[in-house]
């Protein structure tokens, strides 16, 4: 018996020193080469808003390819770039197994997600790993308002989005009698909240609210019955997905009231889809128009070269990315732990602005834009807060109405 526990004590002992050896040669080989920086980022790959998460993707892997190009060193050290892109389906549920398996994954920052609803429940699993997050896309104040510090957002929020679109809808268009249908996620029922706020502060009256989910396609019911109270306008918090057969079903039953969204329908997917019935629809967009931004045409004919026509946030993806290797840079390290004290401290000179953060995470100069359609493109009517920025004909998100 003792032959045989010490034959076991042996063997125990000299695997543990291959063991070592092992990891003392892959530490070497690290050591060697460049630090490997895990990025996760996560959108919905599939199902209806696959576009937007796609354009969300392509927004982080430009920055990652320019990056890596540059030979980008953080405390003297050559860094590599790794994407590691999950789809969390728009679904919370989703979400919040992506974010776990992201901190098995040993991931140094997150870039997502892009929806409120998802990001708010996987933005406390982050938390408690310690990870730094940055939304690029996420606009319900709640993200950033959770106390945490890790949580950063590169665009403005519903409630500054949400005001600027309740007063062009009474103070521009005119509308008094305002319907409003939201789609129930964070994201579409937290804009509505804030439009409605403002539409009622600026004197306007809410004479119906419905609302549908994020996976609908028929809102014949839910129009007819807006239909009988005469609205001059409706709104709709949610995505194109539902907004563009909302915007067609209001033609094709004589619902003559304008039709009004946020920056979920403010995109070239929603052109093509609503086709003529596109024409005259209201939509906010956070920032100022593309061909606007500091470095906007730069970035639109890089993108577009590679990835096809901008969808929406891709600009804002970008910015998320370098403001992180920045923060890296400074720190002098990859580790959330080492570099989160360096993003408060952000001044970068972005694609879509200057970008600096308030106590909470969120932009300290942020501008909402309001356009609407006319001739088949997205037309400018109005940038509110942010730097003064002149108005263009057009916005590049635009597409021709079939």
């Amino acid at each position: 018996m003792k032959k045989i526990l010490t034959l076991a004590v042996l063997a125990a002992a000299v695997g543990l020193a291959a063991c070592s050896k092992k990891e003392d040669a892959a530490t070497a080989a690290k050591a060697d080469g460049p630090l490997v920086v895990r990025v996760g980022h996560a959108s919905p790959l599939t199902g209806p808003q696959a576009h937007l998460g796609k354009d969300n993707e392509n927004g982080v892997r430009l920055a990652i390819e320019d990056l890596n190009a540059s030979g980008f060193e953080v405390g003297g050290k050559k860094v590599t770039f790794e994407l590691i892109s999950e789809d969390d389906q728009a679904d919370p549920r989703i979400a919040t197994t992506v974010a776990k398996k992201f901190v098995d994954d040993g991931v140094n920052v997150i870039i997502g997600h892009l929806n409120s609803g998802t990001t708010i429940p996987s933005s406390r699993v982050y938390n408690d790993a310690g990870i730094v997050q940055v939304s690029p896309s996420a606009t319900n104040p709640k993200y950033t308002l959770q106390g945490y510090k890790n949580a950063f957002r590169v665009m403005a929020n519903d409630v500054q989005q949400g005001k600027a679109l309740g007063e062009f809808a009474v103070k521009d268009l005119g509308a008094k009698k305002i319907a409003i249908i939201d789609d129930r996620t964070a994201y579409g029922q937290g804009l509505a909240d804030e439009f409605e706020k403002a539409v009622i502060a600026n004197g306007g009256t809410i004479i119906v609210r419905e609302f549908t989910n994020d996976k609908a396609s028929d809102f014949t019911a839910i129009l007819t019955k807006i239909k009988g109270t005469a609205p001059d306008l409706l709104f709709y918090g949610g995505m194109d997905g539902q907004g563009a057969p909302m915007a067609k079903q209001m033609k094709t039953l004589g619902l003559t009231a304008k039709f009004m969204g946020g920056d979920g329908i403010h995109t070239a997917e929603f052109m093509k889809l609503a086709g003529p019935a596109a024409e005259g629809v209201t939509a906010s967009l956070p920032g100022v128009p593309l061909d606007s931004m500091p470095h906007g045409p730069e970035f639109k004919k890089r993108f577009e070269a590679k990835y096809g026509v901008i969808q929406l946030y891709a600009p804002y993806c970008y910015d998320a990315m370098m403001v992180v290797a920045e923060a890296m840079k400074r720190a002098g390290s990859v580790e959330s732990a080492k570099f989160l004290p360096e993003m408060s401290k952000t001044s970068h000179d972005g694609v879509t602005a200057t970008i600096a953060f308030d106590a909470n995470g969120d932009l300290t100069s942020a501008a909402i834009s309001v356009y609407r359609v006319e001739g088949g493109i997205w037309k400018l009517q109005r940038t509110v807060g942010g730097p003064a920025a002149p108005a263009p004909a057009a916005t590049p998100v635009a597409a021709p109405v079939k």
